[in-house]
């Protein structure tokens, strides 16, 4: 595996490491970095402070961006009723099997156990996604094309019934936001759905530091009852893909499901034209799976909870006031400087605790920057500084007031040297010269007798653009990522049946 930061013979703090077991080391990631944890219930989670503080940072740069391009926050029903849902057809045939439906609205006791009582008349949906509902509300605020554009946006939790859940990756609840949006004509439309794919794109790259290819999904990819579907597609250290998020031009289907009519400037009614957009925490796995290493996170600057842990090393009781003091000073200096539009968030890590016991679990959940502060430190007016992006034998002493004068842009090539290491490994594994099925067989199967160290990877191949070719493609489980919005505009044989081709698209196996 072509990995970040490998340390060879070197004691790790997570065990497996990649190389031994990539599922299980992401599951104790996330342990280790007191993350998250598995509940009561079934395929959901609990978010622990840690992992729920890289959400609340998310959603503060996220929710900025949506709403300098016009949008407005409000919030809709968890709930949706079973009649809403067969109003659209195929939306609901690609959410059925996913839905968790409620039955009745009381429990009463029988024997000693408390049972459901009370059945509905109408079942309700618990929210999977909320293009009906919201599509309702619409219906009733738009009356002419002088209400149009309407842009809204939500931030809520959706419960989609996962058969295999995995923390941050594939849970039955999940925290998301979702937009949704109607428009007076399509190019309105469709322009809203790349202007937000875009903005997705300047979350995930500039501020998660994860390089994405930006496309249109295949018909076989597509959301249920959209038009077109747009998505970020991101290589994980595995090699494989994550979707980062999804940007959906609806036309008017879901307008005419929903009954979203405009009067419009001749007076005449027609349907509106509709987006729906999302990102869900998922992304915080999909930042732990591209920037992680063998002792843990790596969290890139722009995204962290706390820049900067200072650790005061105290080997004898009457210097603890002196050492104390120092690094309260230092950070109290440092708290005064602005980092990305927020203030630097700095920590003194006063805890009862060892202070290789204290470096080690900052490591491991990913702190950029580390500062040790002992009584000859105090002394030479210095600090001890060790980087994240570094390994964690690799300090240097440098004096306070330089660290205060230079944090700023430490911590910006802290955030660079994670995407551009991010973005070489994803070089290095997207594949050119796959000809044909055959061939892409043999190069996604575990066992590949050839050339093994390169099993899997993103495969870069023309396809002929036929939605029946993309059943072949389940038989090894991949999928087509994206057909890339940069199209190379050559003539080429499609991979999958050697037909005559023009487009470019991504082949990978993906979470």
């Amino acid at each position: 595996m072509n990995t970040v930061n490998t340390k060879a013979k070197e004691k790790n703090a997570i065990s497996p490491t990649r190389e031994e077991d990539y599922p299980e080391w992401y599951q104790q990631v996330i342990v280790a970095a007191d993350m998250a944890e598995n509940s009561p219930v079934r395929g959901c989670m609990v978010i622990k402070p840690w992992g729920y503080g890289i959400w609340e940072n998310i959603q503060r740069q996220l929710d900025d961006r949506i709403k300098e391009t016009g949008h407005e926050n409000a919030y809709f029903p968890l709930f949706i009723p079973l009649s809403y849902f067969e109003k659209e057809a195929q939306h609901v045939a690609g959410f059925a099997k996913e839905c968790a439906v409620v039955t009745h609205h009381r429990l009463e006791e029988k024997n000693g156990r408390l049972v459901p009582a009370g059945e509905l008349e109408e079942p309700l949906v618990v929210r999977p996604t909320s293009e009906i509902i919201i599509g309702e509300s619409f219906s009733r605020w738009i009356a002419s094309y002088r209400d149009l554009p309407l842009l809204i946006n939500q931030w809520a939790n959706v419960v989609r019934w996962e058969m295999r859940p995995r923390i941050f990756l594939r849970t039955t609840e999940f925290l998301w936001q979702e937009g949704h949006t109607a428009h007076s004509t399509a190019d309105e439309a469709i322009k809203e759905t790349l202007t937000m794919l875009e903005v997705y794109r300047t979350l995930v790259e500039d501020i998660l530091a994860m390089p994405a290819i930006a496309g249109e999904k295949s018909p076989g990819e597509r959301f249920p009852g959209a038009v077109s579907t747009y998505t970020l597609e991101t290589m994980m250290q595995d090699r494989k893909a994550l979707q980062s998020c999804t940007s959906h031009y609806l036309g008017q289907n879901f307008a005419k499901a929903s009954n979203i009519r405009f009067s419009n400037k001749d007076g005449n009614l027609e349907h509106a034209y509709t987006t729906s957009w999302g990102m869900t925490t998922r992304l915080i796995g999909s930042m732990i799976m591209c920037h992680g290493d063998d002792d843990g996170i790596r969290l890139p600057p722009r995204i962290a909870q706390r820049h900067i842990i200072i650790i005061p090393v105290v080997p004898k009781p009457e210097q603890e006031s002196q050492v104390y003091g120092y690094a309260d000073q230092l950070a109290a200096q440092l708290k005064q400087l602005s980092f990305y539009g927020r203030p630097l968030q700095v920590f003194v890590d006063k805890r009862d605790k060892r202070g290789g016991e204290k470096s080690w679990e900052w490591i491991k959940k990913g702190v950029p920057l580390r500062v040790e502060v002992g009584p000859r430190d105090v002394e030479a007016g210095a600090v001890m500084l060790s980087r994240r992006d570094q390994t964690p034998k690799d300090k240097i002493q440098m004096n306070k007031d330089k660290l205060v004068a230079d944090v700023i842009s430490i911590l910006d090539e802290i955030q660079n040297h994670y995407y551009q290491q991010a973005l070489a490994h994803r070089e290095a594994n997207i594949y050119r010269n796959i000809e044909n099925f055959e061939q892409m067989r043999k190069f996604f199967t575990p066992k590949n007798e050839d050339k093994p160290e390169i099993h899997g990877g993103f495969v870069l191949a023309k396809w002929c653009g036929d939605p029946a070719t993309e059943e072949m493609l389940s038989e090894i489980k991949v999928t087509i990522r994206c057909l890339p919005l940069k199209q190379s505009g050559t003539v080429g044989k499609c991979v999958l049946t050697g037909r005559e081709a023009t487009l470019d698209a991504i082949f990978a196996k993906s979470y």
